[in-house]
């Protein structure tokens, strides 16, 4: 039987708990699904070494509500790409409490893609979110918005996101403290792939705290993939 939050271990944080009902009050319709993947988190995806067993405690306020607040920054009906998607984060927080959705899951190691093909299926995510195994650079999409998390330094990133959304679309890229610093370090390399200048946004006011901080690139050009003459 599938565990829930509530089932987790009982150390968990005052603030997860904080977190979790103010998330799942934000979003009700999605509260259900929110504790499902959390319960699948903590035990799936702590044995099969995705998530850290120290984490389990936290889970709603380190990683799954400061990933579905990405929502307020994605346009209605966008069809995302999550780029080294891991357990699913942020492609799954976003498909469940943004319902006018598409999502792309990319992942490249199998274990991690297996247990993203089950969470979807057990979620009943199926028509709206898809499972990709591979790397982002042999990736051809166009999307609206291309997600990650804890993936790679913003000028290695940008090669792996910027490519894979369109012309106007937008990359969103949660970092941590030294976002400012990665973009005056970076900004060369966003614009040789064509992007614009990045911005330093924060989101999640009400739920999370501290508040999820975001690298936000347009894509003003076609620019070119990492690697090409």
């Amino acid at each position: 039987m599938t565990e829930t939050a509530s089932d987790l271990s009982p150390q968990r944080e005052a603030a997860d708990l904080l977190v979790e009902e103010r998330l799942c009050s934000r979003f009700p319709d999605a509260a259900s699904g929110l504790r499902q993947y959390v319960g699948l988190l903590g035990t799936d995806g702590v044995v099969r070494g995705l998530i850290g067993p120290r984490e389990a405690s936290r889970l709603w306020s380190r990683h799954v509500a400061n990933c579905a607040v990405l929502g307020e920054l994605v346009g209605e009906g966008s069809r995302v790409a999550d780029v080294g998607s891991g357990a699913g984060l942020p492609g799954i927080p976003l498909a469940l409490v943004r319902p006018d959705i598409r999502v792309v899951l990319i992942e490249p190691l199998l274990r991690r893609a297996t247990f993203l093909i089950e969470a979807v299926s057990a979620l009943g995510l199926e028509e709206r979110v898809e499972v990709v195994r591979g790397r982002a650079e042999d990736q051809r999409l166009s999307a609206d918005v291309v997600t990650a998390r804890a993936v790679a330094p913003l000028d290695r990133l940008a090669g792996w996101t910027l490519p894979l959304t369109r012309v106007g679309g937008i990359v969103l890229a949660v970092k941590g403290e030294g976002a400012a610093e990665e973009v005056v370090a970076s900004q060369l390399a966003l614009e040789r792939l064509g992007g614009g200048q990045a911005a330093v946004l924060t989101c999640g006011e009400g739920i999370v705290d501290p508040l999820t901080t975001v690298v936000r690139i347009v894509r003003l050009t076609a620019g070119r993939r990492r690697g090409s003459r």
